[in-house]
């Protein structure tokens, strides 16, 4: 009798002991933003492509593979998840451009062709198929600058010359004209991030003279506003350079890059509270140098490199998923 009772009490305890780890595990896997991999690039991995999206296709241009710069272009379909090969860029093969998209066209220009800066500048018409040569960026040829556009408007700005920057110009894709407008609010700097909401530009990280920045601003176009550095709840900086930027319903995010090393940390901005929380890793290797294509309800985050291995793989952001809900 009373080997059956401590019998019992010992199938009690262990039940209890399970009921407790599996409740913890639970709370664990109860984050929402899940990564899902997607059908691999087609063409030869790369980082440090620029990239840009017209409807429901993003597009993948320049690039350097750890042997060649390159200058081929590729659409990806992001309803169907497939890729096609289009009209190779007849710049310059680079790597470090930027790109974005007025009205229905991308744009590329600036970068590094392993000799060079560079600050020629193409339009892409996905109706035709073809590539044209537009007037030159007005600021210094560079690499490592940012590239996006707002209000019908492109902007370039920041990157490095020589030494790094921090001067904007604005182009009317009209009138085929740049103009120059006022500066970055925060440091000079190169391989800064930037993501769009709204038709405003977020823009930080990046390095400046050796350290990594940590402010952070948004630009209507006409005015800069500083907002909340990016750090965590503990106070602690978020630091980043040569990581990638997306945006997705309405909300701002940064992963990847090098934070005091080589990472795949992801944090979410929400311009409503102007605040920062840490959301699910980035589920592939860590890297740096990798390209990002935001559509109206997906976003994705493809290519890159670590150390000397570049990468060819492609992953959708599920912010409103359980994370590994499907595993």
């Amino acid at each position: 009798m009373n080997v059956i009772k401590k019998s019992s009490i010992l199938g009690l305890a262990i039940l209890s002991v399970l009921s407790v780890g599996c409740s913890s595990d639970d709370e664990d896997s109860d984050e929402y933003g899940n990564w899902v991999e997607s059908s691999s690039f087609d063409g030869d991995s790369r980082g440090n492509a620029a990239s840009f999206t017209i409807g429901d296709k993003g597009y993948l241009v320049t690039g350097y593979d750890g042997d060649d710069y390159l200058s081929d272009t590729w659409e990806y379909n992001s309803e169907g998840d497939y890729w096609i090969q289009k009209a190779d860029f007849p710049g310059t093969a680079r790597s470090g451009a930027v790109g974005f998209t007025i009205d229905g066209k991308g744009y590329i220009g600036t970068g590094y062709d392993g000799t060079d800066e560079l600050k020629d500048f193409w339009e892409y018409n996905p109706d035709t198929n073809q590539w044209t040569q537009k007037a030159d960026f007005a600021g210094t040829a560079r690499y490592g600058a940012i590239g996006f556009s707002v209000n019908g408007y492109g902007y370039i700005g920041t990157g490095y010359d020589g030494s790094e920057q921090k001067d904007f110009y604005k182009y009317d894709a009209s009138t085929d004209s740049w103009e120059q407008v006022v500066g970055f609010g925060g440091q000079k700097r190169q391989n800064a991030s930037v993501f769009v909401i709204d038709d405003i530009a977020y823009i930080g990280t990046g390095i400046h003279n050796g350290s990594v920045e940590y402010d952070f601003y948004s630009f209507d176009g006409t005015t800069w506003t500083s907002l909340t550095d990016l750090d965590d709840d503990d106070d602690e900086y978020i630091t980043f350079t040569s990581s990638v930027a997306f945006s997705l319903n309405g909300k701002g995010y940064l992963t990847t890059g090098i934070s005091g090393s080589i990472t795949n940390v992801c944090w979410e901005y929400s311009p409503l509270s102007d605040t920062w929380e840490e959301v699910p890793e980035f589920e592939g290797s860590s890297r740096k140098d990798a390209s990002a294509f935001s559509f109206d309800t997906k976003a994705f985050v493809l290519m890159g490199r670590s150390s000397n291995y570049y990468f060819d793989d492609v992953w959708e952001f599920r912010p409103d998923e359980l994370e590994n809900e499907d595993d």
